[in-house]
This record gives C-alpha cells, structure tokens and sequence, in this order.
C-alpha cells in the first residue's frame, strides 16, 4: 500500500541578493513556515495559571506544577465550589462543560444556556462580575446551547480581553478586569456572525452556533462553527465556513471553505457538486501553534452523519486536519482522515501538539485523537504523517444510492486504543451460557470491521448494523492530555459501539429532507452490555516509540454491573465506566474523572504507569475537563460535577491541600 503524502500549499519566498540574508533565510526556515514571518512567539505562560482552554494554545493540558504530588493528594480536599444553579431553569443548569480559564488570580467561565460569563477569585470562588447576554429568538432557536468555555488575550499591557461566541452565534468581547463590553470591537463589543457568512443560500437563525471555545493567536480570533447534530438533519445544511477576526477591532480578516465552492481546489472530491451539502464545521475545541503561525482545524463530517449518497467523493475537507496560516486563512497542508464518513467519526478532539524524538529525530508533531479510536502523528509544520498512513481496502456499501470509498486511511503506528470492529470473540464471555445468549442476540444485526457500512433495516430480517466505535467514539471532545517531558499522550475513551440501522424516509411525512432515517439500539443481555469490558479506558501513549506503554479500565465496576444476579459468585475485573474520562497531567500525577457517564469520582493515577495512588467521591459525575494553577500559594484543581442522567445540579469543584495555620 501506498504512503499517504501531505497536501501542501504555502507562499514562496523571495529571493535575496545578499550572502547574509540568504544564509539567514536557510537558518530561520526550520522554525518558520511561508507566510509566517509575523508570527509572533507565544507570550511565556506565567507559572501558576491556565491561560487556554487546553492549558496553552497547543492543547497540552499540561501543568508543571507540583505542590500536590503523589505523596500528599490523598490529603486533598474541597476548598470551595461554585454552583450553577441561578444561571437558567433546573434543566439548564443540571448540567455544564465548561473548563475555567485563570488569568491574574481571576478565573473565567461560562455558566447555564445563555453562556452567562463570570468571573470569580481564583482562591475563594467569589464572582467578581458577570456578563449576561439576552438574544431573544436567536438564542430560543440556537442548536447548540452547551458550551465549554472562552478566551483570554491581552497585548502585554494594559488591554486585557475575553472572547467567546453566545448560543445565538455572536461574537463578543470584554473587558477582563470589569466584564463590560470592548468598545472599539465591533458594534458595542459584538459582532453579528450572521452577517459575516459567506453561506447566503439558506436562513441561519437556528442553523449554526459554536459549542466550544475560539482560539486567539497571533491577534487572530479563529471561531470554530457548530450546527444542529447531524444524526437526522436535513441533506442541506447550512455551510459552516470557518472564519477569522482581528482581535482588537472585530473586523473580519478571512474565510476558510470546509466544503469547496466551485473552481477551488477539493471540489473535485464531490461527485456531482456540493452545493447543497452542509455541515463540515468545528464544534469540538482546537489549537494553534503561535510561533509557527499555524491553526489547526478538525473539521467535522458533512450533512448526512450516516447516509451520503446525496455527496458521493471523498468529500474534502470533511473529517479533515487542516494547518491554516492564521494570518491569511491559506491552507498550508491537510490530512483526511475519514473519506466519505457515513459513521459520525468527525474529530471534535483538539489537536494536541508536543514535540516528540523518533529514531534519535526530534519531530514537532500534531496528534489528532479520534472518534475511530486512532491516534493520528502529523510533522505539524509539514503534515507529513510520523509514521506510514495506509491506504486499507474497507467494506462496501449494499445500501441503495449510498456511495462508499474503497480504502480508509490507517496509521501503521500507534495502535488504536479502544474496540474497533466487531466480531463474536468481542462479545461477553463471563460464562458460556452468556456468551450463547450475546451471540443470539445479535443473529440479525450485521457486524465487521471497522469502516462497516450502515445497512438497510427489513422487517423480520436485517435490523442494522453494530458499528465499532459507535457515533459517540472511542475519543469524543474530551480529547487527552500530552506530557511535554516524556513525549507521552493520554486519551480517555468508551467502548460503546453504536447501531448504524436505516430506515427509507419520507420526505413528506417527516419534515427531514433526507433519504434515510437512523433508529434502533443494540441489545443487552440479562441487563449486561453485550461486549466484554473494560467499558472505559484510560490509555498511554509513548510518543516517541509509537506504542501503547500501559492501558487501564476508566475506573471501577459500576453497582449496576457488580450486583447483577448473572454475574452473582464470578470475580470480575474492573470494568470501568462507559464514559470518556476527562483528563490533566501535571509534573508526578495524572487526574482523571470518569465523564459524563461515569461514577462520581476523581482519581489520580500514576502518569508513568498507570497505578491508582488516590480516589475520592464527588457530588455528582465529572462533566467538564479538570485544570489547575496556584493563587495565594495554592495549588488548585477545579472541575465541574453535574450530569441529566442524576439530575444533580452542575457546580464547579475546586480541590486543594489544607491550608496550613
């Protein structure tokens, strides 16, 4: 099989006539990229504080600090919490993925479906101001309400910013220190994204949104777009071009096309046009390198999540890694990882990017986490893959007008680090009888490998397909977290696979403008999961070696597993939670919530082996991604509990060793 090879464009340099510049030229290109040569190095971030969503703008999630080790956290404790209970109705509240910022002894969130922001003291949790935004219609109709967090900048000086995108798909800057609107940007400290799309063929009041934070680099403002989820959505979606804005005065600088217009380089990967396809945004969290000047983009699948035979092709840029000059929005080179997606494997993981030593080469690497369950290694400045991407023949499609590429992309290293396919030996084993029943009780469900294509659902006979991963993942926006020491990258994932059962549509009765419905779900077994645990886990990566340097469950058995009566006198291991753990490394330790769908614990975990030194009980399950930093001379570790599936109310959860007298 063939290597695949970046896709490449950039701007060439000009010649010089002197000696002196020219041998600068050669040396400064090994840390710059064309079209680069403005790019600023990221201001150094101040020990202590967490001044990105991932920690810094390379989505590390990474903390050096070490006042709690493994020593002491068992002596952790609640310092203070901060509840979400005011900021909407129960059902808006009960639940939240926001990750604080810390800038100054301030940390920054949001709270509650309208994205109230708040600013709160870092060491008492006291709010200091909030910023509440009131959009009428837009936001009633917004398709994403939920939100991870926002944006920090500053010039150095005295202009200090946060940056973030409301439910109803406006821009908005403030004022860090007093939370009132920026005047110079925009209109009032707004801008109406509306306004800015190049999409005009469709309405986008209820269409398209944002779910997670915008990235800042470089005084560039990149928003990543988010649209109705696309399980049932209509073929023809809004488009959802990436754009980018000057950071001081809101101006737009540039559009990125995820899905070509007509005569731009891609669009020859839709057979027969794009022009009513829609989608291909970025509603999961992203990164940037500042000194490269790059931002990268992974760009989520098109309208219809599991039916294409409206867009035959490989659809570029869908399901795509695309390195974007941050300063023009010219590509520089892309990846696509999934050609022709009908499963939901977008990419709403960050980008994760570290530096790693392969064979004695130090290589600046992107990691792209994946729903599929792969770990995918870019050259960040180049796209070049790390290791050998493979070109596989994968299954066809049998379903009428669907249209199925003939190879999917697999990397040769690392291995996948959850479930990817489905075969009997995946099935239960607990005891033979078990066993029997999982295998009969998916007699009329169609399973294969990975990249096997949803199937056609006939009454008393086919009933869909079992897909693995499911459309949830393997990893999901959670992401993982990197060690820049070690070059070791940790992912949570769920071994949750999915059903892919279609169902032809009418277009008439059901208001959806699509030829297929999905529905259905796989079945269980005496109250069991048909498939063996562990139902979550927690893998390591060694980076530098491109192998698996130890894997865990994503914490204990859950009570509904340990007390079922089949299993009653068996010695299971640990299942884990079917839920993606929420992670952060710092210097010694690696934290880890179970997620959303996991117990309510937090656990710190040997980074280097994986051994459980610690775990204590939270108010409710994990819901957001843990940060740290230290104020007063503390160290802190906040997160946010909550979750519809206890209806326990969302707060954020602040730990710290006790004050001393």
């Amino acid at each position: 099989m063939a290597r695949s090879r970046p896709h490449t464009q950039g701007t060439p340099f000009r010649r010089s006539g002197r000696l002196f510049a020219g041998l600068l030229l050669v040396l400064t290109f090994a840390w710059t990229l064309p079209g680069s040569g403005q790019n600023k190095p990221a201001a150094p971030r101040p020990p202590g504080e967490w001044r990105s969503y991932g920690a810094e703008e390379k989505s590390t999630r990474y903390s050096a600090l070490d006042q709690i080790n493994r020593d002491n956290v068992k002596n952790l404790q609640v310092a203070w919490s901060w509840k979400f209970d005011n900021y909407g109705t129960a059902a808006e509240t009960v639940t939240t993925e926001t990750t604080p910022l810390m800038v100054n002894g301030t940390l920054y969130f949001t709270a509650g479906a309208r994205r109230t922001v708040v600013a709160a003291d870092a060491a008492t949790g006291q709010t200091l101001w909030i910023y509440r935004p009131n959009e009428g219609e837009r936001f009633d109709r917004a398709p994403r309400k939920v939100h991870r967090g926002v944006a920090y900048w500053t010039d150095g000086r005295a202009d200090e910013r946060i940056v973030y995108v409301t439910p109803g798909f406006n821009l908005v800057s403030l004022d860090a220190k007093t939370g009132q609107p920026a005047a110079r940007f925009g209109e009032n400290g707004i801008v109406d994204m509306f306004k800015t799309l190049d999409d005009k063929s469709i309405d986008p009041l209820g269409r398209i949104g944002n779910s997670s934070p915008v990235v800042i680099s470089n005084d560039v403002i990149v928003v990543g777009p988010a649209s109705t989820p696309g399980g049932r959505v209509n073929k023809a979606n809004i488009k959802l071009d990436v754009n980018a804005f000057d950071v001081r005065t809101g101006k737009k600088l540039w559009t990125f096309h995820t899905i070509p217009r007509k005569g731009e380089p891609g669009y020859e990967t839709w057979i027969g046009g794009a022009e009513y396809t829609g989608n291909a945004g970025i509603w999961g969290p992203f990164s940037a390198d500042p000194e490269l000047g790059i931002v990268y983009l992974p760009i989520e699948s098109a309208t219809n999540d599991v039916y294409g035979g409206h867009r035959p092709g490989d659809n570029l840029y869908s399901d795509t890694l695309v390195a974007v000059d941050i300063k023009s929005g010219k590509k520089i080179w892309h990846q696509q990882l999934v050609h022709h997606d009908i499963w939901d494997y977008d990419m709403p993981a960050h980008p994760i990017l570290i530096d790693i030593t392969v064979d004695g080469r130090r290589i600046p690497a992107v990691v792209q986490l994946t729903k599929q369950a792969f770990a995918y290694v870019f050259n960040r400045r180049t796209g070049e893959p790390v290791w050998p991407l493979i070109e596989k023949p994968v299954p066809q499609t049998d379903l009428p007008g669907e249209w199925t590429a003939k190879t999917q992309p697999f990397p040769s290293k690392p291995p996948g680090f959850d479930l990817q396919g489905v075969t009997h030996d995946d099935l239960i084993d607990f005891t033979p009888e078990l066993r029997a029943e999982a295998i009969k009780a998916i007699a009329n469900f169609r399973i294969g490998p990975i990249y096997t294509p949803g199937s056609l659902v006939v009454e008393g006979g086919n009933r869909g397909t079992i897909v693995a991963p499911g459309l949830g993942g393997g990893a999901n926006w959670h992401s993982g977290a990197s060690d820049p020491e070690t070059g070791f990258i940790y992912v949570g994932s769920t071994t949750s696979p999915g059903l892919i059962g279609l169902t032809k549509n009418n277009p008439t009765q059901s208001g959806v403008d699509s030829d297929y419905t999905m529905g259905g779900g796989i079945p269980t077994v005496q109250g069991l999961r048909i498939f063996k645990p562990p139902y979550g886990r927690i893998t390591a990566y060694d980076m530098n070696k491109g192998e698996i340097a130890w894997q865990i469950a994503n914490g204990d058995t859950p009570p509904n597993v340990k007390n079922n009566p089949a299993l009653k006198g068996l010695n299971i291991p640990k299942t884990g939670s079917p839920s993606q753990a929420g992670l952060l490394v710092t210097k010694t330790l690696l934290f880890a919530g179970e997620g959303p769908g996991g117990q309510a614990f937090l656990h710190a975990y040997d980074k280097a082996t994986g051994a459980e030194i610690w775990q204590t009980p939270l108010p409710g399950p994990q819901v957001s991604l843990p940060m740290t930093y230290i104020q007063n001379g503390r160290q802190f570790v906040v997160f946010a509990t909550g979750g519809t599936g206890t209806q326990t109310p969302a707060q954020l959860v602040a730990y710290a060793l006790p004050e001393r007298p």
